[in-house]
C-alpha cells in the first residue's frame, strides 16, 4: 500500500497547497491513501467544517486534529457527521468524535489511523497515551485485521514521539509525530518494521515562525509583550510529510521517504 502522510496544514497557504498538491501526488505516485493533519487548517487555530470539506474533497481519505480539535466550535457537532475526521484517543472522556478509525482503501484493503496527545510539555494533563494506543493496536492486529496502520502522535518532545515509535515497533506501519511544525531528518524503518518519523513539519509559509507571520511572535519573544494577534503567514506552503509503502500481507514498511513539495523547502519526493 502506497500510503502519504502530510503535516499540520497551517492557515490558507497551507489549504491552498493541499488543494493543488493532493491530487497532482495521488496521480503521480500512485497513491493509496492520503492522511493529513488539518488541525490548524482554519486561521491557525482549529479546523472549521467547511474547511475540513475542501480537504476532503481534494483527494485527503482521512484528516487528524490534535490539542486545538474543537477550537473552530463549529467542529463539535461537524465531527460527529463526517466519520473521515479523527480527534486525538485521549483527548477528553466524553469528546465528540472518534480517535481511531479503520479505513478502506479503493481496493478493499483495511488501514487503521490513530491519533494520541502526549504529555510532556502540554499545556494540559491528557490521559495516558500509550495505554490508549495499546488496546487500539490490540483490538486491530497488523497483518490480521488490518493491512495497515498509521499513528499521528501529537506532542511537543521529540523523546515522547521516539519512544511511540518504539512502543509501536512491529504493530504499526507507521508512526509520525505532528504539532511542532517543523519537520525532522530522522525518517527510518525500525528493527519491528514500523516506519517512523519524528515530525512531519507543516504545510505551510516556512518565511514564519512555525507558520506565523514573524513581527508578532518576534515582538514578544524580545520585548515579552504583546501587541496583536497571530497571523499565518501567507505565502507559498511547502507540502511536509511522509510517504511510505508497506507490505499488504504484514502491514510493515517497506519504505519510507520524506516528502517537501512547493515553497521554500521543496525537494525530490519518492
Amino acid at each position: 500500500m502506497k500510503i502519504l502522510f502530510l503535516g499540520d496544514v497551517m492557515g490558507r497557504a497551507g489549504r491552498a497547497a493541499i488543494v493543488e498538491g493532493v491530487p497532482r501526488l495521488r496521480a503521480q505516485w500512485g497513491l493509496d491513501f492520503v492522511i493529513v493533519n488539518g488541525e490548524n487548517a482554519t486561521g491557525g487555530m482549529g479546523l472549521s467544517g467547511p474547511h475540513a470539506q475542501d480537504l476532503l474533497v481534494a483527494g485527503v481519505d482521512c484528516l487528524t486534529l490534535g490539542d486545538h480539535a474543537f477550537d473552530q466550535k463549529d467542529m463539535l457537532q461537524f465531527i460527529e457527521s463526517e466519520g473521515r475526521i479523527i480527534r486525538p484517543l485521549n483527548y477528553a472522556k466524553g469528546a465528540p468524535g472518534r480517535g481511531a478509525r479503520v479505513f478502506s482503501d479503493a481496493r478493499g484493503r483495511k488501514i487503521l489511523v490513530a491519533q494520541a496527545l502526549g504529555q510532556v510539555f502540554m499545556k494540559r494533563a491528557f490521559d495516558d497515551p500509550f495505554s490508549a494506543l495499546d488496546a487500539v493496536l490490540s483490538a486491530h492486529v497488523l497483518g490480521g485485521a488490518v493491512q495497515a496502520s498509521v499513528i499521528d502522535m501529537h506532542c511537543e518532545a521529540t523523546s515522547e514521539k521516539m519512544g511511540m515509535g518504539h512502543f509501536c515497533d512491529g504493530r504499526a506501519s507507521l508512526v509520525v509525530g505532528t504539532h511542532t511544525h517543523v519537520p525532522t531528518g530522522d525518517a527510518q524503518i525500525l528493527p519491528g518494521g514500523t516506519a517512523y518519523l519524528t515530525d512531519a513539519g507543516m504545510c505551510g509559509d516556512y518565511l514564519s515562525v512555525i507558520g506565523m507571520e514573524p513581527g508578532e511572535p518576534m515582538r514578544r519573544f524580545v520585548t515579552g509583550m504583546s501587541k496583536g494577534r497571530f497571523v499565518p503567514a501567507a505565502g507559498e506552503a511547502t507540502l511536509s510529510g511522509v510517504y511510505v509503502e508497506t507490505n499488504d500481507r504484514t502491514g510493515k514498511a517497506l519504505r519510507i521517504e520524506m516528502v517537501r513539495q512547493g515553497g521554500r523547502l521543496a525537494q525530490a519526493g519518492p
